[in-house]
């Protein structure tokens, strides 16, 4: 009988027959419930990747935003997820419902490279237990104080040499500025700095630059979209796999070379006190290899990236707007001179340059989406119901250019963070994100911002090079970086 209806069956019917199923299949899977937020017109499968630009998504979600409100949900593939908008919604979902907004989503391609353990992507009791560890160590090690602050400034005297080293002429100051931001994680994380010429560690920081800038690239985005048919095709995701892998090693066998001579009465640096923990776990798992060569890798990506990206965008504002870097220069020259170096304590002296850092950060944007979370129960939302295990994008673009808060959104203005003279904070201005998972190396973060660019600016005068425009577009990746450019540092 059975043979008898497959024979009799043509082709075509067959055809037929396949793509219903498969229509009846991607409906049943993306079926949600009728109070979910609004959404565009939902193609079978491809979901609405028609509507994006995949190279400039904060353009495709702004007229969504415009069309739907402060809260839409998208399905891109395979994949789903909700995104709010606005300082109050942000607020609702990070902070008064924090707790029901803590998991992380399992995005195939932040899955291959950084897997579920560490600090940025694990979640649970295991994500708890290494957020605290992570905290209370990196305190431990000096962050916060005196110690860690002499180290960075330790740092800038190297990178000033190195800038001053090309005499003013035209160069990328990319790699010199991921190498000195990394090397204040590397000293906390690896418990050493390492040479700016230091052959292996230089291929350690392009394999984590081509890494950032790859997750940018289409066939890593389709990866997330369309995972069962991209992951057997040739593409940026493959290369990010194999990146990842050779970081890895980079982290283990560092960490077998501290196995080596470990002292367990003397903590140099963050492995050592992980190294402590896991002889203390008593096989609960929590503490274990892996864990620790995914925190490590957290570090170094966090711990490098953002900040190199954002003293980046500095330089190339600075250049950009002479008649800033100037006053900048101005009140440097006042509050400190030219014969000792900067120091933490002179920010809340110079109201100008923590403006314009701050300026920097808001029109930078680099983390123009945050770090995407993961609803852990049913929750309401401005009377929308999110089923738990939906993703959550919180659009952190939707305040920094929001025009309602900033007198001039698109316009780089160190005004907006200046009241009567004297800094003045903003509320929507959350770069590090809010909550619970919020950056943990804020605190780090903001004075390696401080110390490097204010020593910079001491020592040069940043301009673009004989017959150049320098451009303001940026590059889209893990972050959003400035697209590649060469800068003149001309000695004061």
């Amino acid at each position: 009988m059975l043979r008898f209806l497959w024979e009799s069956i043509s082709i075509q019917v067959l055809l037929v027959f396949l793509v219903v199923f498969l229509l009846v299949a991607d409906y049943m899977k993306h079926r949600k419930p009728k109070d979910f937020p609004p959404h565009p017109f939902c193609l079978p499968i491809v979901g609405h990747m028609y509507r994006m630009n995949l190279g400039n998504p904060l353009m495709t979600v702004k007229k969504l935003t415009e069309k739907y409100g402060d809260i839409f949900s998208m399905d891109m593939g395979t994949s789903s997820f909700v995104c709010v908008n606005g300082l109050r919604m942000i607020k609702e979902v990070l902070v008064n419902q924090g707790e029901n907004f803590l998991d992380r989503p399992e995005l195939p391609l932040a899955r291959e490279t950084f897997g579920n353990r560490g600090v940025l992507s694990s979640n649970g009791h295991l994500w708890k237990q290494q957020r605290r560890f992570t905290l209370s160590t990196l305190r431990n090690l000096g962050l916060g104080k005196r110690s860690l602050e002499e180290r960075i400034q330790e740092e800038c005297r190297y990178l000033v040499d190195a800038f001053g080293d090309e005499q003013g002429s035209p160069f990328d100051p990319h790699l010199k500025m991921n190498n000195a931001i990394s090397n204040i994680i590397c000293s906390i994380t690896f418990g050493n700095r390492f040479d700016y010429h230091d052959e292996e560690f230089q291929k350690l920081l392009q394999l984590l630059d081509e890494t950032v800038g790859l997750h940018g690239a289409i066939m890593s985005q389709l990866y997330n979209a369309f995972l069962s048919i991209i992951k057997f095709l040739p593409g940026a995701h493959q290369t990010i796999f194999k990146n990842s892998r050779l970081m890895r090693n980079f982290v283990k066998e560092r960490i077998d070379k501290h196995k080596e001579d470990w002292n367990p009465s003397e903590s140099r640096d963050f492995i050592d006190c992980y190294l402590q923990e896991i002889a203390k776990d008593n096989g609960t798992g929590t503490f274990q290899e892996e864990n620790l060569v995914s925190c490590a890798l957290d570090l170094l990506f966090a711990g490098t990236e953002t900040t190199s990206t954002t003293i980046r965008w500095a330089l190339l504002y600075m250049a950009t707007y002479p008649e800033i870097q100037a006053r900048v220069q101005a009140e440097i020259d006042t509050v400190i001179g030219q014969g000792r170096q900067p120091a933490l304590d002179d920010r809340s002296n110079m109201p100008y340059t923590n403006a314009v850092i701050h300026e920097v950060q808001r029109k930078g944007n680099i983390i123009p989406f945050n770090v995407p979370r993961m609803t852990v129960k049913d929750t309401v939302v401005d009377g929308f119901r999110i089923p738990k295990g939906t993703a959550l994008m919180t659009n952190l673009t939707s305040l920094m250019f929001d025009k309602n808060e900033w007198e001039t959104p698109d316009t780089f203005n160190p005004g907006h963070f200046l009241k009567d003279g004297q800094f003045w904070k903003r509320e929507s201005f959350i770069p590090f994100s809010i909550g619970k998972r919020s950056c943990p190396g804020e605190l780090l973060a903001r004075t390696e911002l401080v110390l490097f660019f204010t020593a910079l600016l001491q020592k040069f005068t940043f301009q673009a090079p004989p017959d150049t425009t320098l451009s303001l577009q940026f590059k889209l990746g893990s972050t959003l970086a400035p697209k590649p450019y060469k800068i003149c540092a001309v000695p004061r």
